[in-house]
């Protein structure tokens, strides 16, 4: 008997990723609301599963020989789930290492690039006082934009990032999807654009992207100003 994957989520890019690779690989889950607003992954119960107080985090209860684990970091939790079921993370270990290649370029560079970007153009302003940095914003525009740049010379001519759909793409979509909120101009990276609409057709995408979506609020200056997120734990 099996049993259902226990999500950590909240609706962020980071958390997209996983109940998107539950929904393509068909795995029944349960969503665990980490509430990042609220300080929820400052708790012990959280930060139990995942130590260093970061969502998304899974407990797979039908873990290797049959024992529960544990998981954080979303690119381990893709490549663990990929790698249970034996699906979408190619069919060689050259196919591997490239998918590997691309997974880790999002988990290094394009999240924390464009993360940072969100902060300093989107966040910062409204905070009290508010911080208009115009170094760290175009620092952080101009990172990303570049970025994205690699990406679309990677999609030329392929239909997905190694060619066939895989957890590169997943672990990508959703910080991409978010390009104008990093102040890119979509139109200088084609093929990005036109993977961004393969990827956002796809029904797992769809229905990963919207758990949870109600908690998705609109950005405001008491938002930002009273999140546990901008502020130092204790």
């Amino acid at each position: 008997m099996t049993h259902p994957i226990d999500l950590y989520y909240w609706p962020t890019p980071n958390g997209w990723k996983i109940p998107i690779i539950l929904e393509e690989l068909g795995l029944e889950y349960n969503v665990i609301p980490v509430n990042i607003g609220k300080g929820d992954q400052f708790t012990d119960w959280f930060l139990k599963v995942s130590p260093n107080g970061k969502m998304p985090a899974i407990v797979d209860h039908d873990g290797p020989d049959g024992e529960p684990i544990s998981i954080f970091e979303s690119g381990a939790i893709l490549q663990y789930l990929a790698r249970k079921t034996g699906k979408l993370y190619g069919n060689s270990e050259r196919e591997r290492i490239e998918i590997d290649q691309w997974l880790f370029w999002q988990v290094g560079g394009v999240g924390p690039m464009a993360g940072q970007a969100h902060h300093f153009l989107k966040f910062a302003p409204m905070m009290n006082p508010p911080q208009v940095l115009p170094y760290a914003q175009d620092r952080y525009r101009t990172e990303t934009s570049r970025l994205y740049k690699v990406l679309d010379t990677q999609l030329e001519g392929k239909d997905y990032v190694c060619g066939d759909y895989s957890i590169a793409d997943i672990a990508l979509w959703g910080w991409v999807s978010l390009w104008a909120v990093q102040q890119h101009d979509i139109e200088t990276t084609p093929n990005v654009a036109a993977w961004l609409e393969r990827m956002g057709a796809r029904e797992a995408v769809i229905a990963g992207r919207a758990v949870s979506a109600e908690n998705r609020e609109e950005v405001s200056k008491e938002s930002v100003q009273s999140s546990a997120m901008f502020k130092k734990p204790e």
